[in-house]
């Protein structure tokens, strides 16, 4: 399907809505039950009725990550980022394993896990690169580690793994949709054992990436995407 869409361009109420949250004034969450941005979390059993959503479409065709350095306050209030780690959570997850767990990251907390990681970071032969990447994660007012946390049984890793990449995924996307910028990134201190022990993962667990939110001060460029005919083939 080719979608014939007009480019986004920002308008006036882009800007006031940028505005409105720099002066600290949120409309996300107001009367969030009755806005169909934010309908009711339907219960255990409800029929979901499969409705066209041309403009899911639509943001998706724009869709574009804000770069972590953009990334200033106002973040997510906790209801809002409540609403979005709920979002996240509506993943496939075969076995119904929720095999994946959030830490949040920001004020105290996230200053405190930064100074750590800069401990670990001078101690490395290579220290100045180490502590240069740093910059992403301190620049977002607030971060949401997503983190992999493989369930033994007859659910392969694999399988519990991209359930927790598709988590990171709906994250980032709902956070956009919300009008915050995101970005998801994974890092050396991702990685680094000393660095995932720091953050106070346990066995079997590993980040599957860190979702970095907030107010987008300008506005992200579009990239270079590719070509989906030249990776597509027919069986």
């Amino acid at each position: 399907m080719r979608l014939h869409l007009p480019a986004h361009r920002p308008g006036h109420a882009d800007q006031a809505a940028a505005d409105d949250r720099r002066a600290g004034i949120h409309h996300h969450h107001l009367g969030r039950v009755l806005d169909p941005r934010h309908p009711r979390a339907p219960a255990f059993g409800d029929a979901l009725p499969l409705d066209p959503s041309p403009e899911t479409l639509a943001f998706l065709a724009r869709r574009r990550s804000a770069p972590a350095l953009t990334l200033a306050a106002p973040a997510p209030s906790p209801e809002e980022l409540e609403d979005l780690l709920t979002l996240a959570a509506r993943v496939p997850d075969h076995g119904k394993l929720a095999p994946w767990r959030f830490i949040i990251l920001e004020g105290a907390g996230k200053a405190r896990f930064v100074q750590q990681l800069e401990a670990l970071a001078a101690g490395r032969a290579d220290a100045a690169k180490l502590t240069a990447k740093l910059g992403k994660l301190k620049a977002p007012p607030l971060a949401v580690a997503v983190v992999s946390r493989t369930v033994t049984g007859e659910i392969p890793a694999w399988e519990q793994l991209m359930s927790a990449g598709a988590v990171c995924t709906t994250l980032t996307y709902a956070a956009l949709a919300m009008g915050y910028g995101a970005n998801w990134i994974t890092d050396w201190y991702a990685y680094d054992e000393e660095a995932k022990t720091v953050l106070g993962l346990g066995d079997y667990e590993q980040v599957a990436g860190y979702v970095f939110l907030g107010t987008a001060t300008e506005a992200p460029q579009e990239r270079q995407r590719p070509d989906v005919k030249a990776l597509t083939t027919r069986f």
